[in-house]
């Protein structure tokens, strides 16, 4: 199983305001979340070090739980013990994944979602939803009506939200390089002179 650990820096934290340059956000740095969360998760619950994923309002941490070990009569059968067990983990690490949340919302200033995975089954447990604001103009907000009258989305809310993940989707490989080299930009500013 394979950890990555996105930052808040890489993922937007701050973000781009305008056309202007970096802002920095008056948050706490999570650089440290995934060493944080290794080392404070009980032993035992996943196979390996979790998945965690940050930016500047959630943490979700996601752990691969230990393989099944009966044999089933099909893929869906599989599918329904690997949900079970996923629900079965959710219910007994809840305490304790409370107070470990608790404690690491207090240390980063963020949210902090949990997930497990299970062969070819992912859940993810009462995620964050953040509010975000912005300005469209009318052949955007046209575009989100069509979705919206299509009855692909609810709402134009949904319909953004959904554009975005498409969006996720279909340019992972551009956005990890437009985040490698925000985290280059980055590295250079903090080796720059200081001006102080």
């Amino acid at each position: 199983m394979h950890t990555y650990f996105r930052t808040a820096r890489h993922m937007g934290r701050g973000g781009w305001k305008g056309r202007g340059g970096w802002q920095q956000a008056e948050i706490p740095s999570a650089d440290d979340a995934a060493a944080w969360f290794g080392g404070r998760l009980p032993e035992g619950w996943f196979t390996g070090d979790p998945e965690v994923t940050v930016d500047r309002e959630e943490i979700v941490i996601v752990g691969e739980l230990q393989p099944l070990s009966g044999e089933y009569a099909d893929d869906a059968a599989r599918a329904a013990a690997e949900d079970g067990r996923i629900s079965r983990f959710r219910e007994e690490t809840r305490d304790e994944r409370i107070e470990i949340a608790r404690q690491a919302e207090h240390r980063y200033q963020r949210k902090v979602a949990w997930g497990a995975s299970l062969g070819g089954t992912r859940h993810l447990f009462t995620t964050h939803s953040a509010p975000v604001m912005t300005r469209l103009r009318q052949p955007e907000r046209l575009v989100l009506d069509t979705l919206v009258d299509a009855g692909v989305a609810r709402s134009r809310s949904e319909a953004l939200a959904w554009a975005v993940r498409l969006v996720g989707e279909h340019a992972d490989s551009w956005l990890a390089e437009l985040r490698e080299a925000m985290t280059k930009v980055d590295d250079l500013r903090s080796q720059g002179p200081d001006l102080s």
